[in-house]
Parts: C-alpha cells; structure tokens; sequence
C-alpha cells in the first residue's frame, strides 16, 4: 500500500527520497552484498543523523564513555530555528567518508546507527498537533551512485527491518523520536527553549555518562525526589534503562509533563528567585 506524503515531517533530516509513502507489507526490489559495483558507495558520502541509542551501542562497542565518543566521532548541529540540539557523525577531513568504513566494510558493522540499517528505506513519523502517538510509514530512498535496486531479490519492508535488526533501534529510540516531533508538531506554541534548556537536552540526549554524574551530584537530589526505583537506574550500569530516564526528564524539562517531583523547598527558592529576577529586569528598565 502506498500514499502521497511529504517527508519533512520525519525527525532524520531530509534525504533524496521518492515523495510517496509505504506500509511494511510493501515489496522492494534491494540487496546490497560484497561484490557489488556500488560496495562502500554510500558509506563514502554520508550526512548521518545520530539517535541517543545509536550512540549508547557504539561508545560501549568501541569501549569510550560518552564525552570522549562525542569529541572523537561527531559533530554538533541545530535541528530546528530554536537551536535544538542533534549530532551527526564526524567525517573524514577532505571528503564526507565515514571514519568506520574498511574495504571489508562497516569496521563498526554489529553496532551501526539506525540510518545506516534503514538504507535504502526511510523510517517516516508523523504526528499531528491534536494527537498523542506519531504514525510511522516508510519511504524508499534512490541515489544514483546505489546499486542495490537492481539485484533480483525481493524483499518486503517489514522482513528487510528484521533483517537489519532495527527493531531494537526503533524501540529504544521511540522516546526521542517523540519528543522531537512533539516539538515540531507544536511549534511556537511551546516556546523556545532557554539556553540552559538545550545545554541539558544536549546532555541527556548524547552525552549520558556526564548526565548521569549531573543526575548523581548533591544539587540535583536538593531539588528533585529520586525514589528508590529512580536511583536504582541512575546507580546501575544499564545505559538502556538510564537513556529510558533520560528521556522522560527531558520530556519534564521541554514540556511540563510529570516525572520526578520537585522539592517544596526548592520551588520556593525558584519562584523567589524568578521574581528577584524580575524586580531586577524591571529596575533595570526604569534606569
């Protein structure tokens, strides 16, 4: 089944992709295999959009914590007007190579993003303003320098996602997904988020071992009450369930939505310093 769509609702940035959109059961003439033509192809010219989970599997992989992943193999961009965080994989100096491709192959192959897996599918979420899950379709994406389109085998979408193991990627990266999208679906009517916000969002997206430290230090147990349940994630060694935190605070942090309760006194203290702040402003405008 397929429909017209346009793809610049998906939270991935835009690619060369076909405007029309499919359903799992569709059938795709692809295969990509050593020997073909186009072998390394795409792996030569990449634009490759990180997910928090991405980066989970690969800095555990290559055995770094966050920051030093972060430094070594990416690079920052603004994925909106407002400056909204996201990352992207470094590339070699002189040309958009990945720093994992071997003439084997991907040195990284077990571990690698989600866009490298989808390829050459698009993963397409859309949600409207009025509604509270996203629905999912998917695009096929046709570039020249591909050769895959025209080996024989035949493939629905549903079997070519189980055969590239994105199930997992797309379960523990949903949260995020969610959030950026709620965030384009809402528009202005969220407001822009403040500088400290998206320091925090960058944090708790990308760099989770700093995170999680920010999350274990004396100030934040003075502001917020951790239950039991809470600290047994934020004091364990699984990133997943850590990322799985992560994602509802910032949720908390972007949006208002409930998750860990503030400390009375500590909101006391934050309106009393809001309105100082304002006194200040207002003081300030009357010089």
């Amino acid at each position: 089944m397929k429909e017209e769509a346009h793809i610049k609702d998906s939270p991935i940035p835009a690619s060369p992709v076909m405007p029309i959109q499919y359903d799992e059961d569709y059938t795709i003439k692809f295969e990509c295999k050593p020997g073909i033509s186009c072998w390394n192809a795409c792996c030569k010219a990449i634009d490759i959009t990180l997910t928090p989970y991405d980066i989970v599997r690969l800095k555990n992989r290559l055995g770094m914590t966050s920051a030093e992943f972060l430094a070594a193999y990416t690079v920052p961009y603004e994925m909106d007007a407002d400056g909204l965080p996201g990352v992207k994989f470094r590339t070699e100096d002189e040309a958009p190579v990945c720093l994992f491709v071997q003439d084997e192959g991907c040195s990284v192959y077990e571990d690698r993003p989600t866009s490298c897996r989808y390829y050459p599918i698009g993963l397409v979420s859309q949600r409207k303003q009025d509604e509270y899950v996203d629905n999912v379709s998917y695009a096929v994406v046709v570039e020249d320098h591909c050769k895959g389109h025209d080996e024989d085998r035949e493939i629905t979408i549903k079997d070519y996602r189980k055969e590239q193991g994105v199930e997992d990627y797309d379960k523990h990266g949903r949260a995020w997904r969610q959030l950026i999208l709620k965030k384009k679906s809402s528009g202005p009517s969220i407001g822009k988020p403040s500088k400290r916000s998206l320091q925090i969002f960058f944090m708790a997206s990308y760099n989770i071992d700093t995170f999680r430290e920010f999350i274990k230090s004396e100030g934040f147990s003075q502001v917020y009450e951790l239950t039991d349940e809470h600290l047994e994630v934020i004091n364990g060694d699984d990133d997943v369930a850590f990322l799985g935190f992560s994602m509802k605070f910032i949720t908390q942090l972007l949006y208002g939505e409930d998750f860990l309760v503030m400390k009375t006194d500590a909101e006391d203290s934050r309106v009393a310093r809001r309105r100082e702040m304002a006194a200040e402003e207002q003081a300030g405008k009357g010089e």
